[in-house]
């Protein structure tokens, strides 16, 4: 069995590295075309090295395309994985920094919020580029998996205006379906759940056990948790308030909701700096930074440890794999995946890009039909879906308008700003990242000359409620494990 499969963004060590075991420590896998290709050379060399290693010490006979020329890698691929980062590290740090001189305080800022909204308008851009490329170089029946965030946005434009089929694949539902068995002192695999939504707002609507509904336990189990009680505080009171589980990491969650970031007083009630993503400000930022500095320090005694082995039992939990595997062989795989709605939960718009089930073999990525979602966490992913919405529509059309209507309408950032300061905070914004928002070329010219000709709107010297210090190199080098870890974790697209 021979096919191709193409990854954009391929620098980034760890997701790329564990992606490709994944899908070669498939028997039927053994002989297929790979490409990588990423915006820097330095790091596309470096994946490539330790990558290319792993398959001969595996033995197989397979050469990695690594090229810059993204279109050249895309020829006749036939699966391209997407984990692009737009605009790095630079950019990202004006998501965070810019809102939090106006009291936005985001621990992670891809997916809503200022940042989520902004690291949307980058991606979009590139991403319909990214499309062209593949419509006009790759198999024609290509399949986007699409890792990168903002997830729901990111997917929305591929499908409606990238015009490729796409699913967006996230690890999330696999996190807290791990979670909930632990509460219930069970295997994951003991428990059975259906989960829906939309993407880092998908709620566990059943949980069951030897096919008894446990949801109703959640609660009582989580609160009385020796860690997650702590670690999971906005997860928790989002249980306790609306009935149901939600996915998505403490740090995470309460940036999507207006609730337990608006007030700097008060974020400490609701996070745990244990581990960034329990709600850190900036955490996301912080290890990607001291990811990036780690990787490029350390790489040399990556190459000195053991390859990855090659087997069925070293797989990871990402879907990708499975996915082709089902597609190609037949086998049939159940995941959670991001696809256009189009009536399968029927209170969420049927144009909106929903996570649900769905089931994978050679007839494709089948999605059954759930239903209603209970009202409560329908709600929540409503007034979300509205943001997305306005920012992919901003994104393509380069509509500065829509895009300050997205901002107004996003849950934290109405929650903390008024009008007359979101629109400041956007025209800071945009011209702070002018440099990947071609499409808002006209908006970015105005709003540059609003900023130096207008009073302007005070700011504060706000570093945010639960900011913590960039560790050096040297700092990272007493617990090179704990730092190697970090560089895994926020290694997802190109830095």
């Amino acid at each position: 069995m021979t096919f191709k499969i193409a990854f954009i963004g391929a620098g980034s060590i760890g997701f790329t590295r564990g992606l490709l075991r994944d899908i070669l420590s498939v028997p039927a896998f053994q002989d297929i075309e790979v490409a990588f290709t990423d915006i820097s050379q330095k790091n596309l060399d470096m994946v490539t090295q330790l990558c290319q290693r792993d398959i001969k010490e595996n033995g197989l006979d397979i050469t990695i395309h690594a090229t810059t020329d993204r279109r050249a890698a895309l020829v006749d691929a036939k699966y391209v994985f997407n984990v692009v980062r737009i605009g790095g590290l630079e950019a990202f740090k004006h998501d965070i920094e810019i809102p939090l001189k106006y009291g936005v305080d985001q621990c992670v800022g891809d997916t809503l919020s200022a940042g989520g909204i902004m690291y949307g308008q980058r991606g979009i851009a590139e991403m319909l580029e990214i499309c062209k490329d593949i419509r006009e170089e790759a198999d024609p029946d290509v399949l986007l998996l699409n890792y990168a965030n903002p997830m729901a946005m990111m997917t929305w434009a591929c499908q409606k205006y990238g015009r490729v089929n796409t699913v967006g694949l996230c690890h999330g539902v696999q996190n807290g379906h791990k979670q909930i068995a632990n509460v219930l002192g069970k295997e994951k695999e003991e428990v059975d759940i259906i989960c829906a939504g939309i993407n880092h707002q998908t709620w566990y609507v059943e949980a069951k056990t030897n096919g008894v509904d446990r949801t109703g336990d959640l609660l009582e189990a989580f609160e009385e948790h020796p860690t997650y009680k702590d670690e999971e505080k906005v997860r928790i009171d989002m249980l306790r308030r609306f009935g149901y589980f939600s996915t998505e990491s403490n740090g995470h969650l309460s940036e999507y909701v207006p609730w337990y970031r608006k007030r700097p007083e008060e974020i400490h009630e609701w996070i745990d700096l244990s581990r960034w993503i329990n709600g850190e400000t900036g955490g996301y930022l912080r290890v990607c930074t001291e990811g990036r500095n780690w990787f490029e320090t350390d790489f040399p005694n990556w190459l000195k440890e053991p390859a990855f082995e090659y087997k069925e039992e070293n797989r990871g939990q990402e879907h990708g794999s499975y996915i082709l595997e089902g597609l190609e062989t037949g086998k049939i795989y159940r995941g959670h995946f991001n696809r256009v709605n189009n009536g399968i939960i029927t209170n969420l718009p049927d144009d909106a890009i929903i996570e649900a089930p769905g089931y994978v073999d050679r007839n494709g990525i089948n999605m059954p039909y759930v239903g209603d979602l209970p009202m409560g966490p329908a709600a929540v992913c409503n007034v979300s879906i509205s943001v997305q919405r306005l920012a992919v529509e901003a994104a393509v059309h380069g509509d500065d308008y829509l895009l300050r209507q997205a901002m107004m309408m996003d849950p934290l950032v109405g929650a903390v700003c008024n009008p007359k300061e979101i629109w400041q905070m956007v025209d800071e914004m945009l011209v702070a990242q002018k440099q990947w928002l071609t499409q808002y070329q006209e908006a970015i010219a105005s709003a540059e000359v609003r900023l130096q000709t207008e009073e302007r709107i005070p700011t504060k010297d706000y570093q945010g409620a639960a900011r913590l210090k960039v560790k050096s190199v040297e700092e990272m080098a007493e617990n090179r494990e704990q730092s190697k870890a970090n560089a895994g974790e926020a290694d997802k697209g190109d830095f």
